[in-house]
């Protein structure tokens, strides 16, 4: 009876301690198993392509319209500026601060630094008037529809830089179980996606018709973007993001030199590969 009794005892023992160990308290449940409450944080470098887009300057004595202007980045590659706090602006950089609404959803602030270099000494159609034409060694004697973008007539750069402050809501998903990864606390593999929208605060590095050189920062315009990546988290804490993000910019009021009556006005699409590292938590 007594060894009965005994084995009756351990039976109910062994059955609590599997119940236990499926409702999480002997095995907690993984940090990353919920997102919500969590703040995140990363920072990395991109690279950027630009559509062509049509440039109109105007001024006291000017207004003309550049057209189908191109225009490239300006990258620096792996280098120690992106993790050197004395120069750390200077590459093209991606800083983004955010907090989980949700388990899947996010919201952020940040800013896209990217850079704007048109392309010099190419020829382009134009169309309307500005003083002492011909005498910038931008015109051509055969066609006066095309003019060449020589350093004389226009330098024009958004490369301190073409700076998108903007907004985000995002959606992160996690897809580790699908390609059998068991940990997630060790490993984490997420998709996200999301929009976003804000302000452009260029520095523009601009030089007009033999004009003083102008380099100021401006509230130029507006963005907006979409973004689609994936996300590598590290032993819970850190993580490495690729990013493909798009949008469009339209910029109304661009100062061109220091004279107030002189702007320019252009807008454009952009397609930005981004590489980030980070780290997410709760406080």
């Amino acid at each position: 009876m007594k060894h009965s009794f005994l084995i009756v005892v351990l039976f109910f023992c062994a059955a609590f301690q599997t119940t236990i160990a499926q409702d999480g308290t002997v095995n907690p449940e993984k940090y990353t198993a919920h997102n919500k409450g969590k703040f995140y944080i990363y920072w990395g470098g991109n690279r950027e392509t630009f559509s062509k887009s049509d440039i109109h300057f105007k001024g006291a004595d000017y207004d003309f319209t550049l057209y189908d202007v191109t225009a490239h980045d300006k990258p620096k590659g792996w280098h120690v500026d992106y993790v050197n706090p004395a120069r750390m602006t200077i590459p093209q950089t991606n800083l983004r601060i955010g907090y989980f609404v949700s388990d899947k959803y996010n919201v952020s602030i940040g800013v896209d630094h990217m850079k704007y270099v048109m392309f010099q000494d190419r020829a382009v159609n134009y169309s309307g008037y500005y003083p002492n034409e011909g005498s910038y060694d931008e015109a051509f004697p055969t066609d006066n529809s095309q003019v060449l973008l020589t350093e004389k007539f226009l330098t024009y750069e958004h490369t301190d830089g073409l700076n998108y402050v903007n907004a985000e809501v995002a959606r992160v998903d996690d897809i580790s179980a699908f390609i059998g990864l068991p940990n997630t606390d060790k490993f984490q593999i997420n998709v996200t996606e999301g929009l976003g929208a804000g302000i452009l605060f260029p520095k523009t590095n601009a030089k007009l018709l033999g004009k003083e050189r102008h380099d100021d920062f401006h509230i130029s315009g507006f963005g907006i973007s979409a973004k689609a990546g994936l996300n590598f988290t590290f032993f819970k804490y850190f993580f490495i993001q690729t990013e493909l993000k798009g949008g469009y910019i339209d910029m109304q009021d661009i100062k061109t030199t220091f004279e107030d009556a002189d702007k320019a006005s252009q807008h454009f699409w952009f397609l930005q590969r981004n590489i980030t590292v980070g780290g997410i938590f709760r406080i």
